[in-house]
């Protein structure tokens, strides 16, 4: 076999804190994160061309080394002792880009566990998601996928239980928000709260979904930013149409609401779709790595 497909699940955050900045440049993160069933089709081929490429739907994309997808895959090689494989990945990204939603750590992770599958395993769950660090800060998560409380940079994670049954509508507006500019602006202002990560957790712990939804909270929106304003609308009309709670998801520009299970969703996802651009209803998805 010298060709493998895989699912490149997105991520929401439940919740999401940002505690310090590091002398390093980057941020310390508390963050509770869930793959959903939205999904960007992942195809990797081996080849004799000595070069690992990417190709996707959207011709904005680079597919070199610029995507995590490419990355991951270098990365693997170098790991494994298999340099200078060649490989071509065609994604198919259905996922929207710049949105909050890990699309392009997916991917990456989607790499790294066909490469693994493909190559025999030679990596155990472990050293993958440690060689997944390598990559971006998210690929860890995205790799592992679940039910994770993910801190640091966002690779060190706790795998918490499955949250209670529910239901996700997840809406991205036609704009993205730059992750660099958004931690700029997020250094120059002081955070009037912070989520009660401790009773999150206790809430999941317990499986009390009403409880989850009453403590989730993105610090980012309390940036001064004038596309918060949209962010807000949308978090308004999902909460009109019955969402228990409405948030951001990373640093934007996607918000998602959580209904209960048997919602009838049709008529809001409907409703943003023609307001905003993309609205899609999804469910949670269990671990992925073995």
């Amino acid at each position: 076999m010298n060709s493998i497909k895989e699912k490149a699940y997105a991520k929401l955050n439940i919740s999401l804190d940002v505690s310090s900045r590091r002398q390093d440049g980057y941020h310390d993160m508390v963050m509770v994160m869930q793959t959903i069933s939205l999904f960007d089709q992942v195809e990797l081929s081996l080849d004799d061309s000595g070069k690992v490429r990417a190709r996707t739907n959207l011709p904005f994309i680079p597919g070199d080394e610029r995507n995590l997808a490419v990355k991951a895959a270098l990365k693997f090689l170098e790991a494994t002792g298999h340099e200078g494989q060649g490989m071509f990945i065609r994604i198919e990204k259905k996922v929207p880009v710049g949105a909050g939603m890990g699309g392009g750590s997916s991917d990456a992770a989607a790499v790294l566990r066909s490469l693994n599958r493909l190559y025999g395993s030679p990596l155990s769950g472990e050293q993958l998601l440690e060689l997944s660090c390598a990559v971006g800060s998210d690929v860890a998560f995205c790799v592992a996928g679940g039910t994770a409380l993910a801190t640091g940079r966002g690779e060190k994670l706790r795998p918490l239980p499955p949250l209670p049954d529910c239901l996700f509508v997840v809406c991205k507006p036609e704009f993205s928000i730059s992750t660099p500019e958004l931690f700029r602006k997020l250094d120059q202002v002081p955070l009037r709260r912070h989520p009660d990560t401790a009773g999150l957790l206790s809430a999941i712990e317990q499986g009390d979904l009403g409880q989850m939804c009453r403590r989730m909270y993105n610090v980012f929106e309390d940036v001064e930013d004038r596309r918060m304003r949209t962010v807000s609308e949308i978090k308004s009309l999902l909460l009109d149409h019955g969402a228990l709670a409405a948030v951001m998801t990373g640093t934007g520009s996607a918000v998602f609401g959580v209904f209960p299970k048997d919602s009838e969703t049709g008529e809001v996802c409907s409703l943003l779709r023609r307001e905003y651009g993309f609205c899609e209803s999804a469910r949670c998805v269990g671990r992925l790595l073995d």
